[in-house]
C-alpha cells in the first residue's frame, strides 16, 4: 500500500458545490486526521490566493495554496514563489486580445497584489468577479500598475473558446499558455506555471513523491495535476477529457464526493488499500 501524504483539492466544480459552499463540520473532522497522520492539505486553484484563504479561515496559516494555477505558492503563510510575465509579452497579449475577434471578450490582469481591470470594463462582469478577486483595482493603463502580472483572466463566448485558445498557442507559443475550467472562461499563464509545477515545488519542499499525491480537479486547468498524481480523482461532474486524465473518479461536487474520497483513503479503502 502507498501512503498519501498529500491531499490536492481544486475549488470550483471539485471542492465546492454549485452554491460555492463546502460542509465545514465534515472537513474539519477530516482535517484534524489528516493533520494528525502528517499528510498535508494543499488547495490549487486558478482563483485569487487572497480569495482562496478566505475559504479556510481557521487553518490558512497552516496548509498551502497553489493559487492562480500555479503562478503563486503560499505554505503556512509564507511566499514560495511568485511567477511573473515580461511586460514585452503582457503588451503582445493585449495587443492580440484588443484586435476585436473575439465578440464579447472580457479580461482581468492578475498580480501578486491584486488583480486588475481597464477603464470601461462591462460592470455587471466586474460586480461577478469580485467574488473570485477579493483584491481588484480599476486602472486607466497598464502604466498604472506596479505588480508583477501572471495571469490574464478571460471570459468570452463558449464558441470562440477553442479558436482564442489557438491563437494564443499560434501567436504566443512561449510566452503565454491557455489553460479553459470551462463556462466560457480561459486563463492565459506564463508556459510551465500549472498547477502541476506548484504541487512539485511543495513536494520538494516535503520531501513526497507524486505518486503518494491525492489530487481532485474538474477543469482544463487540473490536466497537469491529474497527470502528475499518483491517485487522481476527477469529478462525476467533469467533463470527459478530464476523467480520461485522471486515474480514477469521485462524486460529484454537489455530494461532497472529495470528502467522500478522503474519508476512504483514512479508512484504508479500495483504492487505498
Amino acid at each position: 500500500m502507498t501512503a498519501v501524504k498529500m491531499v490536492a483539492v481544486d475549488m470550483d466544480g471539485t471542492f465546492l458545490d454549485d452554491q460555492k459552499r463546502y460542509n465545514t463540520a465534515r472537513f474539519q473532522r477530516l482535517y484534524h486526521q489528516l493533520r494528525e497522520r502528517g499528510i498535508k492539505f494543499v488547495v490549487a486553484s486558478g482563483n485569487q490566493y487572497y480569495q482562496l484563504k478566505s475559504f479556510f479561515p481557521d487553518v490558512e496559516n497552516e496548509i498551502a495554496f497553489v493559487a492562480e494555477n500555479g503562478a503563486l505558492i503560499v505554505d503556512r503563510g509564507e511566499e514560495l514563489f511568485c511567477g511573473a510575465f515580461s511586460r514585452e509579452d503582457i503588451d503582445r497579449v493585449l495587443d492580440t486580445l484588443q484586435q476585436g475577434h473575439y465578440p464579447g471578450l472580457k479580461f482581468l490582469l492578475s498580480g501578486r497584489n491584486s488583480a486588475y481591470y481597464f477603464s470601461g470594463a462591462d460592470e455587471v462582469w466586474i460586480t461577478k468577479m469580485r467574488h473570485y478577486c477579493h483584491r481588484l483595482k480599476e486602472v486607466a493603463s497598464l502604466d498604472d500598475i506596479d505588480d508583477k502580472l501572471f495571469k490574464f483572466a478571460l471570459n468570452l463566448t463558449d464558441e470562440y473558446v477553442p479558436i482564442l485558445m489557438a491563437d494564443i498557442e499560434r501567436l504566443h507559443q512561449g510566452a503565454a499558455a491557455a489553460t479553459s475550467s470551462g463556462h466560457g472562461s480561459v486563463d492565459l499563464i506564463v508556459p510551465g506555471l500549472h498547477k502541476a509545477h506548484g504541487l512539485q515545488l511543495l513536494a520538494r519542499r516535503w520531501g513526497i513523491e507524486n505518486h503518494q499525491v491525492l489530487a481532485f480537479g474538474d477543469g482544463g486547468n487540473d490536466l497537469e495535476m491529474l497527470a502528475q498524481s499518483g491517485y487522481s480523482f476527477a469529478m462525476a461532474n467533469a467533463p470527459q477529457r478530464v476523467k480520461e486524465a485522471a486515474r480514477y473518479q469521485a462524486p460529484a461536487n454537489n455530494e461532497e464526493g472529495v470528502l467522500q474520497v478522503i474519508e476512504q483513503m483514512l479508512a484504508g479503502e479500495a483504492p487505498f488499500s
